[in-house]
């Protein structure tokens, strides 16, 4: 089969991300001795820096983990939660029917940073200065800017210059904006690490002692200090065209630290997946998993018309019951032992049939009902979505890297996400999906030199569905990495950026590299597709029923086939569907090979190894 790149082998350590110079420091901390934990560390904080349009130090980040030598996995919960002041009242009195896409209302409390040191605590080797030296040198001296990165500031611009002057200072320098190819600087964030490394290693030597410091600076000293003046004191534009300040004060970041919860898991011809829980979207994959475990897929064509409309209703029946059931299980009780049952999954089965479905069909777990929001525009929103209306006052949504990184000039923007996957010579495994804190989100803190994420637009302002606003909750977020074992071994971690999309690319992914053989190179770059058949997560929410976006490559008797089932199909370009990273373990005899492979689509994935 036809790959662009070839799958990378080795035996020392693989890394994958979604961006050349994340890969590369990633592999530089293996090569000087450090983990796949560490390693994915340093890898994580250089991608706040080179891919600012995709995530930022204010954002969250999922980790899946394996310690090898410890035989467990591990899920790190990097999403913080809504501040203590973010109810459903306070928006309703302040005239939001619905919660924007950008401004610093939507302000979820910051979960990256947190995470990650909890990962470095508990698995990790090396010292905070050192891991974060890499990030440190590219926001110093600069990196090279990638064409999407310039591209989103052009459409910034206005609203930077207009609205968000702290913005234009960081993004906009002495008026200009920056060119694609040329080295961009952000010393603001490179003087707050700086600082940061400085304070924690004020209490000494230890490096266990010197990361709790630095967690405790983060949530209680100058980073929070920073934050709170900021969201109080500021009344700038948001996305619904408001002028308000946040939510979000220090005593948000004080009670809050990133969790570490057992994965879920279900079994799969041999393999074992593990996502995160039903503050993500994970669970779509797994239950979509269960529902085709008595199909042989193996028989299918992958790029054929049967597999491809099979995969997608599944996935339209996951994604029903996301809506309706996934939520923080802190505040609700999410029926998660049925989502997986084997007799559930047979029972949505049973609803796939020879054509396309138009409807929103969540189940009944358990003889629950379901609980959607109440929302009569989206089946106004989903027709005129179709009848080729574009969304107000948001980039319209498109597929694959142009979903990621399509942009309105109010800042508003769906799915935009980064990914990493590493694999070291002991076997350790870590799959991370950072996001938010984007620079269009919401405008810069000026002594941080980067903004708070919104991933309160996931929210909603109705108190009955299981995704209702409520202070101290957590978001359900679309970040969703995957690692798997064969055979009980761990095998694979992999994971995209998406939004909506992620497990509708893994899973694809996944399937054609168990079912069909594919390697890892050539799973990533057979011919993909999505559906936006489900109401979105994103900010306006809307749904487009029975759509399916595929890309320009697949057979055209592939496409006819498709719309002759009802779905109305929209052709992508060749290369717009996802942007996928994967590593894996090969046994071979007493030794072992890793893998790694990485998305071509944007021209900024990179998998390296030896």
């Amino acid at each position: 089969m036809f790959t662009t790149r070839p799958e990378i082998r080795g035996t020392f350590g693989v890394v994958a991300s979604t961006h050349w110079l994340a890969s590369g420091a990633a592999m530089a901390v293996l090569e000087r001795g450090g983990n796949a934990f560490d390693a994915a560390a340093a890898a994580g904080f250089v991608l706040q820096v080179v891919e600012p349009h995709l995530n930022g130090p204010l954002g969250e980040v999922p980790i899946l983990s394996w310690n090898a030598e410890r035989g467990i996995a591990q899920s790190i919960c990097g999403q913080g939660t809504a501040p203590a002041a973010a109810t459903i009242e306070a928006f309703r009195n302040d005239g939001y029917d619905i919660i924007p896409g950008s401004g610093l209302v939507a302000a979820t409390v910051p979960g990256s940073f947190d995470a990650w040191m909890s990962l470095l605590l508990e698995h990790g080797t090396w010292r905070l200065r050192d891991v974060l030296e890499f990030a440190i040198g590219y926001a110093q001296n600069g990196h090279p800017l990638v064409p999407r990165i310039a591209d989103t500031i052009g459409t910034m611009r206005e609203l930077f210059e207009t609205h968000w002057p702290t913005s234009a200072a960081v993004y906009l320098p002495h008026g200009v904006a920056p060119k694609a190819g040329k080295l961009f600087r952000n010393p603001a964030l490179a003087g707050f690490y700086r600082r940061l490394i400085e304070e924690a290693e004020a209490v000494g030597s230890n490096r266990d002692a010197q990361i709790e410091r630095a967690r405790r600076i983060w949530s209680q000293g100058f980073v929070a200090e920073a934050i709170d003046r900021f969201s109080r004191k500021s009344r700038l534009m948001d996305g619904a065209g408001k002028c308000r300040g946040g939510f979000i004060t220090g005593e948000d970041m004080a009670r809050w630290r990133a969790r570490v919860e057992k994965p879920l898991c279900l079994d799969h011809h041999g393999w074992t997946v593990l996502k995160c829980g039903p503050w993500s979207q994970g669970p779509v994959m797994l239950q979509t998993l269960a529902m085709l475990d008595g199909d042989d897929l193996g028989s299918l064509d992958p790029n054929g018309p049967e597999f491809i409309h099979l995969v997608v209703e599944a996935l339209k029946l996951s994604l029903a019951d996301r809506e309706a059931w996934y939520a923080d299980p802190d505040f609700f009780d999410v029926p998660i032992a049925a989502l997986l049952s084997r007799d559930y999954a047979a029972e949505r089965r049973a609803l796939i049939g020879e054509s396309a479905s138009f409807e929103q069909r969540p189940g009944s777990p358990a003889g629950r009902a379901p609980l959607l929001p109440a929302r009569p525009d989206l089946a106004r929103a989903s027709v005129a979505g179709l009848a080729g209306t574009g969304e107000p006052t948001m980039a319209k949504a498109m597929s694959g890297d142009r979903a990621e990184l399509e942009t309105a000039s109010d800042g508003t923007t769906r799915g935009d996400t980064c990914h990493v996957d590493v694999i070291d010579r002991w076997g350790n495994m870590v799959a991370a999906t950072p996001s938010g804190g984007w620079f269009q989100s919401s405008p810069v803190i000026p002594e941080l030199g980067v903004c708070l994420g919104v991933r309160g637009q996931m929210f909603w302002l109705d108190p009955t569905v299981p995704c209702a606003l409520a202070p101290g909750k957590r978001p359900r977020t679309t970040l969703t990495p995957s690692m798997a074992l064969k055979d009980g071994v761990p095998a694979l971690a992999f994971g995209t950026p998406g939004g909506d999309q992620q497990d509708q690319w893994s899973t694809l992914f996944f399937l054609r590299h168990v079912h069909h053989g594919l390697n890892l190179q050539e799973a990533i770059d057979a011919p993909s597709c999505h559906t936006d058949h489900a109401t979105s997560s994103f900010w306006p929410r809307h749904a487009k029923p029975g759509t399916l976006t595929v890309e320009r490559r697949f057979p055209t008797a592939t496409i006819e086939a498709l719309e002759r089932k009802g779905h109305q199909v929209e052709v992508g370009d060749d290369w717009s569907e996802g942007r996928l990273c994967a590593c894996a373990v090969e046994p071979d005899g007493d030794q072992r090979i890793l893998k790694a492979g990485a998305n071509p689509r944007g021209m900024q994935g990179y998998a390296v190894g030896r």
